[in-house]
Order: structure tokens, then sequence, then C-alpha cells
């Protein structure tokens, strides 16, 4: 994920709800939109919560009525197959496909059966300690999701992927999994080194939509400096204004939810972007890709023809005859730039011209 221009990752989530048609109109969206990946959920429902789990206030509100989150995922639920149709289809459309596994099963087939070489780790999943060490166990690039994590325990979360990135890579292989191999592969070189290589941390306000003044940006560079990963943003807030300023602030990957139509029923679609809205988020993303620049401060070559214009140099307010001083008088500073820097004034003041001006000439002094 270290790369130079900002990765857009368009959200389709369970946008589709459950159906694979719609799920192949959202490729095509985020397709048109510009974006570079679109990712999916994929989970069994029945391995991921309980029958008698409830919703999330937001979700029966989005739905317009109160069930268990059983039987809501239930309905959100793509097959296996699906899956794999859609990522063929991403293949065609030139998109890159990506999914969040939810339970053991459906991480096994995204790895095995789908090949990804890209996993991400949501929110909810992240002190879900056994799962985090079956995604750092694949050797896979992360994308981690800290929602409603404090810094220790996203700490905890990169202790388990160091651990299990340096099994992946043939060491700690007689150690057992607990806090202490954690802490200690964390704690190592070798395993900090991985872990820049492999992990990007997302910063996250998990709530949908989020209030701005939840959102706390700053966070995201708290973790960049702590943990020294790679550190980007999963937008929940309504519009695109906030993910484009992650982007101002570094953010080397921005994801967001986004949807055919937000008056769809479902959990999702109120809190996500319309295709024309997506369209703008990934522009505006760019064109603050373009003005960030490398941070040095000097003159653009757009500038420079301008400096002459703009600057002023020192003039001569009426006529100077040659040997006659220099005094505040016949000395006035005045555009354009392009004679005598305002900056030799002071000793220009004083000292015989060298030769006649006229009014409005450009002082020329070479001696000075």
């Amino acid at each position: 994920m270290n790369k130079q221009s900002t990765t857009i990752i368009a959200e389709a989530g369970v946008n589709h709800n459950g159906d694979e048609k719609l799920a192949l109109l959202l490729v095509d969206a985020a397709v048109n939109a510009g974006v570079d990946i679109i990712k999916f959920q994929t989970f069994k429902a029945s391995q991921l919560v309980t029958e008698s789990a409830e919703q999330a206030l937001y979700q029966t509100k989005n739905i317009g009525k109160k069930e268990s989150q059983y039987a809501m995922l239930s309905r959100l639920e793509l097959s296996f197959s699906a899956h794999q149709r859609i990522q063929k289809y991403c293949q065609n459309k030139n998109i890159t496909y990506l999914s969040t596994a939810f339970d053991f099963e459906s991480l096994h087939f995204l790895i095995e059966d789908l090949g990804l070489k890209t996993l991400k780790i949501p929110s909810g999943e992240l002190t879900n300690a056994p799962f985090v060490l079956a995604h750092a166990l694949s050797g896979a690039q992360l994308i981690v999701s800290t929602g409603m994590a404090t810094m220790a325990e996203v700490k905890q979360a990169l202790s388990v992927i160091a651990f299990g990135l340096l099994q992946f890579n043939g060491e700690l292989l007689f150690d057992e999994p607990n806090n202490e191999s954690f802490a200690k592969a964390f704690d190592s070189s070798h395993g900090k080194a991985l872990l820049i290589d492999h992990v990007t941390l997302l910063h996250c306000t998990t709530e949908y939509p989020a209030n701005p003044c939840e959102i706390n940006l700053n966070a995201m560079n708290s973790l960049s400096k702590e943990f020294g990963v790679s550190v980007g943003y999963s937008d929940h807030s309504a519009g695109i204004e906030i993910p484009i300023a992650a982007v101002a602030k570094g953010a080397v990957l921005i994801e967001k939810h986004f949807t055919l139509d937000k008056a769809m029923l479902g959990p999702d679609h109120k809190a996500s972007l319309d295709p024309q809205e997506l369209t703008a988020m990934t522009h505006g993303i760019r064109i603050v890709e373009q003005a960030l620049g490398d941070g040095v401060k000097k003159p653009s070559a757009i500038e420079l023809k301008n400096a002459a214009i703009a600057r002023k140099s020192l003039v001569a307010s009426g006529s100077i005859s040659k040997g006659d001083i220099f005094d505040d008088k016949n000395v006035v500073i005045m555009r354009p730039g392009n004679g005598m820097s305002p900056y030799a004034y002071w000793t220009l003041l004083g000292q015989p011209a060298s030769k006649n001006y006229q009014h409005g000439d450009l002082l020329n002094e070479p001696s000075l």
C-alpha cells in the first residue's frame, strides 16, 4: 500500500442487498468513478452472529424494522460462488476486487480459493486475536481498521500480526501464541520491519454517519508516529470533504462506502456515497495529490515568470545625474522586480550615482 498516489477503496460492503446483479452494477459504478479497488464483505451469517444478537440502532433505523443481526445478515449474504463470479467480473473490468472476511471459513475462501494477496481486517475484528493471527499467517498485505480502538488495542493487534508474520517467514516456529510471544514479536527488529512492509492502519470512527466532531483526523498522524507503519483513513462521515482532507494529512489509502441509491433499504445505504459523489471524491483526492508536491519550499517553474511582475526594484523617483547622492527622496521602490533588489536600499543610500537616470528608471549600480 506504500504508493505515491492514494489508493481509493470503494466499499460496496453489503450494499448489494444480497443480489449478485446489484453487486455487478456496483462494480460498474466503481469503475466509472475511477477508484482503484472495490471491496465487498464475505461471511456466513451462521458463523458470524448468534441468532439473538441485536442490531445496532442505526441498522434498525436504516432498515425500517427491528430484527436480529442474524436475520438481517442472512438476507445480505452472498454465496462463495457469487464472490468468484464478482471477482472475475472485476478482472474483466480492470478493477481490483477485495473483500473482508468475518469468519474463518470465509477467510480461508478468500486466501485459498480467490487467491487474495491483500486482506482487510475490519474494526470489529481488531480484538479477535485468533482471527487477526490467521490473517497474518497468510503472509498477505494487511489493511487494518482501528474504529472503536484505543492505542493499546491497536498495539495488541499489531503484536499478534508481528508474531504471525514472523511465523510465516519461518521464525518463532516453536513459540506458542500468547501475550508474551506477541510482545516479543512486536519488540523485535524483524517484527517491526515486517509490520512496516505488510500493514496499513486505517483510522476510523465507527458510527454511521459519523459526526465531523467525532472524526479526530489527527489520530491518523498519531498512529503513524506511534507505530511507523503506513496510515490511511476509513470514512463513515456524510459527504466527501473529510476523506479529501485525510489525503492532505498524508493518508495513503482512503476507504469509503458507496451505493447505487441512498434510498434503498439496508443498513449502510444512507451513510454511503452515491455514484456521482464517489466520482467527485475521487476527483477531489487526485487534485489534492497534485497539490501536495514534494514539500520543498521553492518557487515553481510557473511562478518564476511572474516574479519580475509581482516583485519590486529600486527606482529613480526623478532625474538623477551622475555623481548625485542617492537618498530617500530620489530613490523609491516600485514594480517591476527585475532591477536592483530592495534589500540593497540601505547600502545604496548615501552613495554617488555612477550614471544618469531619468524618472522611472530602474537603478543599476553594479558596484553595489
